[in-house]
């Protein structure tokens, strides 16, 4: 009788030894992303070293950029970018959030899919492209009749007064709006979709229309997603460089107005970066660079967890 051998329990399997090297090499390439962050942080730092040590923190707080003198703050700047991203957020989100409630909740199945592949691609539009259309098309369309009519009616409000310049702030955050709303829109449809078919229909049995469904059963579900999604598109705002460089008219100045032109960290950086006349001119565009990396890194990483905290565990359902 020939001799039989079974395997026992401490024996790997055939395929462990490959399964423990696909492991490790996944592992490796996801710490590699951490390490080439860190490399990028540490870099951007040693080489803010000389603005830093000379200006400290008034780099934050003042107004001057003179290349010549050698006098460098970043106040206009980051003006600039907070005011442009939040203004942006506060028109892209009603019409993101209403985009996807329609595609999840409103519309059949084929037309919300359609609609959202529409969306998504306008995603996909490079940058410089919004840019192009928004210097060429938007700002003179702003310049002839937006601006002077608000300048008319409105004029006596620091926001609306000033000359009708066309490049502005209010261009900026325009086309900012516009780019942030495909962002917004499909992480918001995803945790609409997150949200249990169950909670639906508990609002619906007891009588509620479908507005009521989507209130009170539907959006408290996904509050702490759709603001994720928000924060998500604060930070692409906020990094946005090319299309708002070319709309936003580039002139280092804090202003009420909207119709005055301002300047962003993305921008300035775009804008001088190549022609630096001095080590400190480099150094201050690169802690403005830095400054920009945390702040986005920070917004980013809120956002992540407030998606996370509504999608984890949730079966996706398609509607």
């Amino acid at each position: 009788m020939p001799h039989v051998t079974f395997k026992t329990d401490t024996e790997p399997f055939p395929g462990a030894a490959g399964d423990r090297r696909f492991k490790r090499l996944t592992g490796f390439f996801a710490l590699s992303i951490l390490i080439i962050l860190g490399i990028m942080i540490f870099q951007m730092t040693r080489e803010s070293l000389p603005s830093i040590t000379k200006f400290g923190f008034h780099f934050l707080t003042g107004s001057n950029w003179d290349a010549v003198q050698e006098d460098f703050a970043s106040l206009p700047y980051l003006y600039g970018s907070v005011v442009s991203a939040v203004l942006a957020i506060l028109l892209a989100t009603p019409l993101s959030v209403a985009t996807a409630l329609f595609i999840t909740e409103i519309a059949h199945h084929k037309v919300g899919s359609m609609v959202a592949s529409l969306v998504e691609l306008l995603a996909a539009i490079p940058s410089v492209i919004y840019g192009l259309w928004g210097v060429l098309v938007m700002a003179p369309w702003l310049q002839r009749t937006v601006q002077p009519w608000l300048i008319d009616h409105f004029g006596f409000l620091p926001f609306f007064s000033g000359a009708p310049y066309g490049v502005s702030m209010m261009a900026g955050v325009l086309i900012l709006a516009v780019m942030i709303i495909p962002i917004i829109t499909a992480i918001s449809r995803e945790v609409l979709l997150a949200v249990p078919q169950s909670q639906r229909e508990a609002a619906i049995a007891l009588g509620a229309t479908r507005w009521e469904m989507i209130r009170i059963a539907v959006l408290p579900y996904g509050r702490s997603g759709i603001l994720g999604a928000v924060i998500l598109g604060l930070g692409r705002a906020i990094g946005e460089t090319m299309a708002v460089t070319m709309v936003i008219g580039n002139a280092p100045q804090i202003s009420l107005s909207l119709l005055s032109p301002a300047y962003t960290m993305p921008s300035v950086i775009a804008n001088e970066f190549a022609e630096t006349t001095s080590k400190l001119h480099s150094s201050a565009l690169m802690e403005i660079g830095l400054i920009l990396l945390v702040v986005t890194l920070i917004v980013n990483v809120i956002a992540r967890f407030l998606v996370w905290s509504v999608t984890k565990g949730q079966t996706k359902e398609v509607v």
